[in-house]
Formats: structure tokens, sequence, C-alpha cells
């Protein structure tokens, strides 16, 4: 099963995907992670390699048998359009998750705050978040909104919403 974690930075995808990584036991892949290891490694212009040195890792895991939780922004098609080729092509499900925080104070606060916790890595400004490229999705998808749940609640929404499937 490949689950994959969308949203702005500070809207508490990371907070939620770990725990869900966590409790499921399974493979996490977080792009911000990616990117800075291979901007440590001398990569000047990241671009689009964080997705996809996520994506082949993502398929080679499905390709154990492995869950995969991959945390990532997500933000426009294309990303979103990888992530169901790597399910179709692994024959494995796809869950979308995308990750909101509609209480814009809460979520500034939480971006202003932040501390980093991928070395090397500098948080987003919060105009940076605002001037963001995020496309509204077109696609079915768990919408989870971290201003009304608990990372706790969520995880536990998650997993109800999994035996659905």
């Amino acid at each position: 099963m490949l689950i994959v974690f969308s949203g702005l930075p500070g809207s508490g995808k990371t907070t939620i995907a770990r725990a869900l990584a966590s409790h499921l036991r399974a493979t996490y892949l977080r792009i911000d992670t990616i990117e800075q290891t291979l901007r440590n490694g001398g990569l000047v212009e990241v671009g689009k390699a964080g997705y996809e040195v996520a994506n082949a890792l993502a398929r080679s895991n499905l390709a154990l048998g492995n869950r995969v939780v991959a945390d990532c922004v997500n933000p426009v098609a294309e990303s979103r359009q990888a992530w169901q080729g790597i399910a179709e092509a692994e024959q494995s499900p796809l869950l979308n998750i995308e990750v909101v925080c509609t209480d814009i104070a809460e979520h500034r606060r939480r971006v202003e705050n932040r501390e980093a916790d991928v070395p090397g890595l500098r948080p987003p400004s919060w105009q940076s978040v605002l001037d963001h490229d995020y496309q509204a999705w077109s696609s079915e998808r768990l919408k989870l909104d971290s201003s009304l749940l608990s990372p706790a609640e969520a995880v536990r929404i998650i997993l109800e919403y999994l035996e659905t499937l």
C-alpha cells in the first residue's frame, strides 16, 4: 500500500505521517530529507530530483511488499500522477491524504515557530507558504484538517479509512 501525504508546509502533514508510519511500521519517505541530502551532496538546484528519488524508493519498497508512507507537499498534478503511476505499476492500493490547517493564525504560528528537524534545511517563511504554487485537487483523497484534529485523532481516522479499502 502506498499512502501519500500532501499539503502546504506547516499544515501538520509530517507530524501525522510520522505517527502513521510508526504505527504501520511502514517505510517513511520525506521529500524534505531527500532534497536536503541532495543539496548537502552538492546539487545546487534540486528541482524534481527529490520527488524522483522518492518515487524510485517507493516503487522498490512496494515491490518488496512494504507499505510506504510518502510525506511531501505534492503541489501539482504532475507529482500526484507520478504517485498514481507507481501504485498502478506495482499493483498497490493508493491512499492520497491532503492535510490542511484551516485556522490561518495557527498555520502561520506553526510556520513561523518551526524548528528545522532536518540538518541544514531552512524552514520556509510564512510569505513563501502563501506564495506556494499549490494546485487544487481534482482526484479523490482523504482530507484532514489539522486545526480540528490532534495527530492521534488523524491517525485513527486514517486507520478507519484504510479498513474500508
